[in-house]
């Protein structure tokens, strides 16, 4: 898979509501068959503290007792989330959470190694790629900066151009970063937008396109894979476009439960549907494969976790699946007697898979055995902040944010 993993870009209200709501998903198909054009418009700061340590689980064991492990350290940050998965990002031994300032903890301590003033724009990805990190400015200024993970040194900046208002990274590969920025008007106001891909050596403008009236610049979900360039808006449109020349492969019309986090894998783009689970292939949007929940039950976001596909349905029904081929790895109910929240994220480190879910009440983070997604344990800071738990992991620890408390997890 490629570097650019799905990220998203401008939360809007709208998407926090949704999390307020409780992540409740509507299953109404909007169709879709391929449409004629792209995009048709639709009708370590003060605060911290060190809990004490517990004994690490072995081979990803609940300690004794069945519960969850004590945090190896917990932080207040400056954390400003809208719940997406890119707002938590684990680098060159320190974690980083969107927020202002932006700052980057030690992995071991939790000790403050760099801040960023004004580094990060909220709702905006913190967005990785070839060694570094590219940020959209926080001080509104067109540009789009690249920063240095493990010193938060600038190594990279390109503007998009004074005709373009808030540009905001989207995706990169190894050759590119690409944006999404607002078309001036004379008036300064502004009615379309453009994607365009900058070169991320020289900054320089490879090529842009404009897109469809009516679309928006929030709410965009992007991966790259080979030569696709490929992205989700609140549009309800699935587009996909060739990296060379930004010219639009296909796009076609999904469902209003399909504007977050999808999975590239291979040759497919895999993306939730109400209670379908659909593989388009990257190249003509063709269906390759699809997986029915049960009546009345909406997928929830997808995660590719070492070449399975994790995902949670509204049912409390966990999936491992081949992506491949969409076949069934296993299937857990380990969730439907605790009538716990489901998870919406996920990583895995050795043998347990961990899941983060959205709103609290009885939510957190939960730990499954990743052959069989039997339920280890759940963790939650008893907060009760209604922001939604962001995972992720560097391999030796796992890093838990809910709203402005940051926790790192033995794995």
């Amino acid at each position: 898979m490629s570097k650019g993993l799905g990220t998203a870009v401008g939360r809007t209200s709208r998407r926090r509501m949704l999390r307020l709501a409780g992540g409740g998903l509507t299953t109404a198909v909007l169709g879709a068959g391929l449409t004629g054009c792209e995009d048709e418009l639709a009708t370590g700061g003060e605060g911290s503290t060190s809990p004490p340590r517990s004994a690490s689980p072995e081979d990803g064991k609940a300690p004794g007792g069945g519960g969850a492990p004590a945090p190896l350290w917990t932080k207040s940050t400056s954390a400003q989330t809208y719940g997406d998965n890119d707002e938590l990002v684990a680098v060159a031994g320190l974690v980083i959470a969107s927020g202002d300032p932006l700052a980057a903890l030690d992995g071991a301590s939790g000790e403050e190694r760099w801040s960023l003033p004004g580094g990060a724009v909220p709702g905006a990805p913190l967005l990785l790629g070839d060694g570094t990190l590219y940020l959209a400015s926080g001080k509104y200024d067109g540009s789009v900066i690249g920063y240095v993970p493990g010193s938060g040194k600038e190594s990279w900046r390109s503007h998009l151009g004074k005709e373009y208002r808030q540009p905001r990274p989207i995706a990169v590969d190894g050759e590119q970063v690409y944006v999404i920025a607002e078309i001036l008007e004379a008036d300064n106001s502004s009615h379309t937008n453009v994607i365009a891909a900058l070169n991320s050596t020289t900054g320089k403008v490879a090529w842009k396109e404009q897109r469809d009236l009516g679309t928006q610049q929030n709410g965009v979900h992007a991966a790259v894979q080979g030569r696709y360039l490929v992205y989700t808006d609140f549009k309800n449109n699935l587009t996909v476009r060739d990296t060379a020349t930004g010219r639009q492969v296909w796009t076609q019309k999904t469902t209003k439960t399909s504007y977050g986090p999808f999975v590239v894998h291979q040759d497919l783009v895999i993306v939730p549907q109400g209670e379908r689970l659909q593989a388009f292939a990257l190249s003509d949007g063709s269906e390759k494969w699809s997986v029915q929940a049960e009546k009345f039950t909406a997928f929830r976001e997808p995660s590719l976790v070492e070449d399975v596909l994790c995902i949670a349905d509204s049912g409390r029904t966990l999936w491992a699946l081949q992506p491949g081929t969409g076949k069934k790895v296993w299937q857990s109910t380990a969730l439907k007697d605790a009538s716990a929240q489901v998870p919406r994220q996920f990583v895995k480190v050795g043998g347990t898979l961990f899941g983060a879910t959205d709103l609290d009440p009885r939510g957190g983070i939960h730990a499954f055995d990743a052959k069989t997604g039997d339920l280890r344990w759940t963790f939650n800071d008893r907060s009760g902040d209604h922001h939604a738990w962001l995972v992720a992991t560097d391999g030796k620890r796992v890093y838990a944010l809910h709203g402005k408390k940051l926790h790192a997890l033995p794995a």
